[in-house]
Formats: structure tokens, C-alpha cells, sequence
């Protein structure tokens, strides 16, 4: 596409040679004369104003001289709009391979692909448009909508249901059983596993990723959430709408999570815990059974707590060998 063109379909500001010519989308500092990439704040800015790019997306407010650039509102969100202009998605051609195993009583749209050795078991529905990879397996009675991606290995227990456009990446497994169970007479008794997973419309879910099963309930992810890669998502647990969970998550059983919830990397949630709408839970944080982050809340650490709180602890723990040494200076002092 030209320059111009892309201004236009981005509702853009143009400044440069809107005849250029522009092919591929890259990072700023690895990007060509026919590449498109964006910069995104002052350090960003500095580095576009080096960089080899065709053109760059740049911030309403801020101007590159010398380079071809249009300035929008959201340079990272508009860079996702020409990449699909820009990048034709691979055609996915529809229809089943002879080594896939498909029930009878399997009711799949006409315009499914299913690939290499996939098993598809008694009652499955499937919508128009949906791909499900080599060895996918998707067990008797689930649903899934229209639109979705089951890239290779996927595993989809029993009853599941799967909305519309919804992404699950490699290695996945969604529907196995909860960690239930109840001690008696010495010996720990497996407590019934008998609700389902319900996935709601536009969730991407990583790959190698666990969600469990309710155990006398149902778990739930909201529409438009996003899952990273290595996340446990244990029974009865349920996510609301475009929450963000970070790689190396663990959520224990029942847990509530609110809309546009944040929790980065490694986080740990006890059993039964309650994060309200909006909040964010910083990297590595570890949130004790039972306890409630209130609407809007930032918290970080072990125990988690407010980050401000957070951030006077760790600057006090710092602290502490310097004020240990003082403390055995002076005590030589007395003695």
C-alpha cells in the first residue's frame, strides 16, 4: 500500500512522500525503507528518528522532520489496523483430513477445517469458519463457535463450551477435572467434577495453559480476555470481560476476577479470593485465601498490598544491612 493510502484508511495526518511504497511491518530499529512501524513516547521517538522505516506511526502531538510519518491518536492500535490491511491472513482451506476421527453425531459447519489425526467425539457442534489443527482432540458434547483457531494438540474436555472467534494456542487442555478433594479415614476421596467450562466470544488463551472444570459449578472466561502461555486456571473460578493474566499464573479454586483485571507474570491467587473491576496485580505478587482487592487497587509483593505501601517496604528492606551495621558499630561503641 502508499503511504497516502494508509493515512487515509487510519484517518492519519500525513507528513513526507505519501507515494512511497510500503510492504511489511517491523520493529523501529529493525524496520526497511518499505516497512511501516510505530513509536509510542519520547525514548521510542528518539529511537524512530534513526531508524531506515518507510514510514512510522507517531503520537497526534509529536512530529518526526525529516521522515515520513502520520500521526494518530493511538500509534500501537493503529499499527494493528494496517498490519491487517497490509498482511493477508494465510487461507485455511475447509474440510477434513482422511486421518481425522469424526462421531457420526458430530455436527460440524460445512466450511470447517479439521486437520491431521484430529478426534472429534459423539454431539460435537461446531461453527462456520472454525480451524482446529493436527491432533486436536475435542471431546462428546462441546460447543464451538464460529471463527476459532484450535491450533495443533489442543485438548477440550467433555461439555465444554467455546464461543465465537476464540483462539487456543498448542498444548492447551481445557476442561480436565479440579484438584478436589476431601480428607477422611486416611485417605484423601476425590470430590466430584461435574460442572463444565464456559469460554465466552474474542478470548485468546496461550498455549501449554490448564482451565479446570467447575467442580458442583461452572468456571468462566469473560468475553475479549486474554491468557498467557503457562497459566493455571483451577474449578469454579470465574473471569470476567477483558481481563490480562500473564504467563506463569496460578488461580486457585473459586476465585472471582472482575472485568479489565491486569495480573502479571507469576502471580499466585489463594482459593477463594476476590479482585475486583479494574485492578492490577504486579509480577510475582502472591494474594492470601479469602482476600479481596478492592475495585481499582494496584498491589504488588507477599502478602500483596497497595503498591505505594508496597514500594516504602522494599525501600525499607534495602535499608536493612546498612542499618544492621550502624546497629553493631554503635553496640561495639557501648561495649
Amino acid at each position: 500500500m502508499k503511504v497516502a493510502a494508509i493515512a487515509l484508511l487510519l484517518d492519519g495526518k500525513l507528513a513526507g512522500d505519501g507515494e512511497k511504497e510500503i510492504a511489511g511491518i517491523a520493529g523501529v530499529e529493525s524496520a526497511g525503507p518499505a516497512d511501516l512501524t510505530f513509536a509510542d513516547g519520547e525514548r521510542a521517538l528518539n529511537r524512530a528518528s534513526a531508524s531506515a522505516a518507510g514510514c512510522i506511526l507517531i503520537p497526534a502531538s509529536a512530529a518526526l522532520p525529516g521522515k515520513t510519518a502520520i500521526a494518530v491518536k493511538h500509534p500501537k492500535l493503529a499499527l494493528i489496523r494496517a498490519a491487517e490491511a497490509l498482511l493477508a491472513k494465510p487461507r485455511v482451506e475447509a474440510g477434513r483430513h482422511t486421518s481425522a476421527l469424526i462421531a457420526e453425531t458430530a455436527q460440524l459447519a460445512s466450511d470447517v477445517a479439521v486437520g491431521p489425526n484430529a478426534v472429534i467425539e459423539e454431539r460435537v457442534k461446531v461453527g462456520e469458519r472454525t480451524v482446529m489443527g493436527a491432533g486436536v482432540v475435542v471431546g462428546r458434547d462441546v460447543e464451538i463457535g464460529a471463527d476459532c483457531i484450535l491450533h495443533p494438540r489442543v485438548t477440550i474436555y467433555p461439555r465444554v463450551r467455546i464461543g465465537a472467534r476464540v483462539i487456543v494456542h498448542s498444548g492447551t487442555v481445557i476442561g480436565a477435572d479440579g484438584f478436589g478433594y476431601v480428607f477422611a479415614d486416611g485417605r484423601h476421596h476425590k470430590f466430584p467434577q461435574l460442572g463444565r467450562v464456559i469460554i465466552e466470544d474474542d478470548v485468546e488463551i496461550g498455549a501449554n495453559a490448564t482451565i479446570d472444570r467447575g467442580s458442583l459449578g461452572d468456571t468462566i472466561i469473560g468475553a475479549g480476555t486474554k491468557i498467557d502461555n503457562l497459566v493455571q486456571i483451577a474449578h469454579n473460578v470465574h473471569i470476567g470481560r477483558h481481563a490480562v493474566i500473564a504467563a506463569q499464573t496460578g488461580i486457585s479454586g473459586s476465585t472471582v476476577i472482575g472485568d479489565y483485571v491486569v495480573l502479571g507474570g507469576q502471580v499466585g491467587v489463594g482459593d477463594r479470593v476476590r479482585i475486583e473491576t479494574q485492578s492490577v496485580v504486579g509480577a510475582q505478587a502472591g494474594i492470601p485465601s479469602g482476600k479481596i482487592i478492592r475495585r481499582g487497587s494496584a498491589v504488588w509483593g507477599t502478602p500483596a498490598r497497595p503498591m505505594a505501601e508496597f514500594k516504602k517496604t522494599h525501600a525499607a528492606i534495602k535499608s536493612l544491612p546498612r542499618l544492621a551495621q550502624k546497629l553493631k558499630e554503635l553496640q561495639a561503641k557501648v561495649g
